[in-house]
């Protein structure tokens, strides 16, 4: 089976005024359909970088992207975005939630710009908040809830619009251990029994145990771990 996700000689250079910085070294990287897979390394390693790649917010200086058979590297900027919308879920480490909507309209915002009628809206958001187990909590703004709540928010924000990849950087980077652990459990819940795609950036080995997968970067090279059992 062909992967969804395939890398194939990417580079990505960024100009500092007149210095010229390679960030990303011809990478060679390819995930499965229904892959949790982690990304690992220390900071500056480029893990962001390959993140935002992988999920259409940035284009390779060279090489070539392809996600789900569409080579998103060539597509003009609004094409990709249109192919955001459809295409990826984001899952940020402080959430991104707008403070003044409830979560439910946070939930919604990604639907706005489908076709979908509002009745249809409104069951997609219902079916996303009980996923994550926050129904009770539809009508509270972000600041009435935990922050693990606020992250659930995120995720059903994320899944809403029934998504091919979910891209998670640092998920659980500003959340306490017991709460950080509820948040993985909750992607090993989407990865398999919903079948969902994550891409995880983390620099916590505990939370990148519960991938199927861990890859390294290390100063903009790839090196492949081992396959680890979820935890």
């Amino acid at each position: 089976m062909p992967a969804l996700v395939s890398l194939q000689h990417v580079i990505k250079r960024y100009s500092r005024g007149r210095e010229t910085i390679e960030v990303l070294h011809n990478l060679n990287l390819e995930i499965a359909r229904g892959e949790f897979l982690a990304l690992m390394g220390p900071s500056g390693s480029g893990k962001t970088t390959l993140l935002n790649l992988i999920g259409g917010l940035d284009k390779p200086t060279e090489g070539s992207i392809t996600v789900d058979g569409m080579r998103i590297d060539g597509l003009s900027g609004s094409k990709l975005a249109k192919w955001r919308a459809r295409h990826v879920g984001f899952v940020f480490q402080f959430y991104n939630l707008m403070p003044t909507l409830s979560a439910e309209k946070n939930v919604e915002l990604p639907l706005l710009l489908t076709s979908l009628s509002s009745s249809q809206r409104k069951k997609n958001v219902a079916a996303a908040l009980e996923l994550v187990g926050l129904s009770d909590r539809r009508a509270h703004k972000p600041a009435e809830l935990s922050g693990g709540q606020q992250q659930r928010v995120a995720i059903a924000r994320a899944i809403v619009v029934d998504p091919t990849l979910l891209i998670c950087d640092e998920p659980t980077g500003d959340l306490d251990r017991e709460t950080a652990e509820e948040i993985l459990k909750l992607l090993q819940l989407l990865n398999k029994e919903h079948e969902k795609t994550v891409v995880m950036v983390t620099h916590d080995p505990k939370a990148a145990s519960f991938a199927g997968r861990i890859v390294n970067l290390d100063k903009g090279a790839l090196a492949q771990s081992p396959a680890m059992a979820a935890a």
